[in-house]
């Protein structure tokens, strides 16, 4: 039991910052290979708005849930903004001049490395701009894991089997899925999702019914930064820190989620993101060292694209059903 909802909870961190992967393929088949530092800018975004706001653990209920909340809408700004950024830079050029798929690829990697750096250089550019004294709190130790000061009690709420049920625990997968839940209605009942579902399945068509083709791919990576943002969270209230490249392995396995449950399908997302993180804890079961939970996660990547090469569910963002 332990095993089973600890892996639930990370894999519902991995579903949720997969979403990013799968809904900028299923509108541009392209891999934003920035969105791992999409996440990681976001992660800052609550760390620093908790040491804006001065909070501290064992807060009471209302005040911490409070506090979460302004540092999950700090979270979604900066990433959903930063989410932008990289739109605007690394793709809405090439995109307009018809590059090849791999310039793309290569622009993402390159905006990836340079979120990733701007990052853990930050104490440098805030002495360059005779900030350093002012933003102390924000940018020491740049290089360094940066702690998140969760201010929930993390008590006892359930006991399941003789497995306790922390309280830090079931926030995270509930708020996961229900957020998950939310977006896939998003896209499947509204006008705003018809017309990226629309994009996905036909764009020449959709532009020749009205859908404004570059609103669409802005509003795709902006709900996939929202998402990363709430993934970033998440994660910092399951884990507690932070760090410049801790995109890097995560976002991996984020990808590989998106693409074992079907890439460019949201609920494949959430699929992948639960089988992967049940996976990499019950190959402890395996006696294997916790080292070997990556070999582990894309060892089954590899056995399911040999039998199903579209993933677990294999339905594309255009065809998902209203």
């Amino acid at each position: 039991m332990n095993l089973t909802f600890t892996g639930l909870v990370v894999g519902a961190i991995y579903a949720l910052f997969a979403l990013g992967y799968t809904l900028v393929y299923g509108v541009l088949r392209l891999i934003n290979f920035a969105h791992s530092e999409v996440f990681m800018w976001g992660s800052f975004g609550a760390v620093w708005a908790m040491t804006l706001l001065g909070a501290r653990t064992g807060m009471s209920w209302p005040a911490a849930i409070g506090l979460l909340l302004v540092a999950l809408v700090a979270a979604m700004a900066v990433s959903g903004g930063v989410a932008l950024v990289v739109e605007r830079i690394a793709y809405r050029r090439l995109r307009e001049k018809n590059a090849p798929p791999l310039v793309a690829l290569i622009s993402a990697i390159g905006a990836s490395f340079m979120l990733s750096e701007i990052m853990g250089l930050r104490d440098r550019i805030a002495g360059w701009l005779n900030l350093d004294t002012v933003l102390a709190p924000y940018v020491r130790q740049a290089r360094e894991n940066t702690a998140f000061v969760n201010p929930l009690p993390n008590v006892q709420v359930l006991e399941v089997a003789g497995f306790q049920i922390r309280s830090n625990q079931l926030i995270v997968l509930v708020a996961a899925i229900l957020m998950m839940v939310a977006l896939d209605q998003f896209v499947s009942r509204s006008r705003l999702g018809r017309g990226v579902r629309a994009v996905s399945q036909n764009p020449e068509a959709a532009a020749l019914m009205g859908v404004n083709q570059k609103r669409v791919v802005q509003l795709t990576f902006f709900i996939g930064g929202l998402m990363a943002g709430a993934a970033a969270l998440l994660y910092l209230v399951h884990i507690g820190v932070t760090r410049y490249n801790v995109g890097f392995v995560l976002g991996i396995k984020a990808f590989t989620a998106a693409v074992l449950g079907g890439i460019g399908n949201i609920r494949g997302a959430l699929v992948g993101g639960l089988v992967l993180g049940l996976v990499e804890n019950y190959a402890t079961l395996l006696g294997l060292a916790s080292s070997w939970k990556d070999v582990v996660s894309f060892l089954l990547l590899v056995v399911v694209l040999l039998f199903r090469p579209t993933g677990i569910l294999g339905e594309s963002l255009g065809k998902a059903r209203a």
